[in-house]
């Protein structure tokens, strides 16, 4: 009797041991937007009425007027003594256009802005080249993300350092 009570337990710790081995961990179902995203600056948002934008990579080019949306900036809520953590959003004066594109690639590519002042003048065109940036937001295992965020201000176009497209 004993033995069969022993054989049984050694198989359920055997079963549940083997239960808990090392998880994988998941990656969240979220598609990239391949897009240019221009965000101009708080300090210099006053000084654009319009905006056009024409990115080029690897031979195609696309163009288009697009829509200024208000920024913002998250501010964060803090934590509970559960854990839970959250944070607001906060209009911090800066504008943001994004420029849908068919495909981005990590090669060279070039962004032009030009657009209107608030009289209605033409904007001072400024064009960038730069190589879009691979980043991985959720860890090397759930796969790159390339971001060609750039920021317009007064001395032109800037590529965004990674450090604040984790900021959103």
């Amino acid at each position: 009797m004993h033995k069969a009570g022993l054989v049984v337990a050694l198989v359920v710790a055997t079963t549940l041991i083997s239960a808990c081995g090392p998880v994988g961990s998941a990656c969240p179902a979220i598609a990239q937007a391949t897009a240019v995203t221009v965000t101009v600056t708080a300090d210099y948002s006053s000084h654009v009425r319009t905006l056009h934008l024409r990115a080029c990579q690897d031979g195609t080019c696309k163009e288009a007027d697009v829509e200024l949306r208000p920024g913002s900036s998250s501010v964060d809520q803090g934590c509970t003594q559960e854990g839970a953590c959250s944070a607001t959003s906060s209009p911090d004066g800066t504008k943001v256009a994004t420029l849908m594109l068919e495909t981005l690639t990590e090669s060279p590519m070039t962004v032009t802005a030009s657009g209107t002042v608030p009289d209605g003048t033409a904007l001072p065109a400024r064009t960038l080249e730069f190589r879009p940036q691979a980043l991985y937001p959720f860890g090397e295992q759930c796969g790159k993300f390339l971001s060609a965020s750039l920021t317009l201000d007064a001395e032109g176009l800037h590529q965004q350092p990674a450090s604040q497209k984790a900021r959103g």
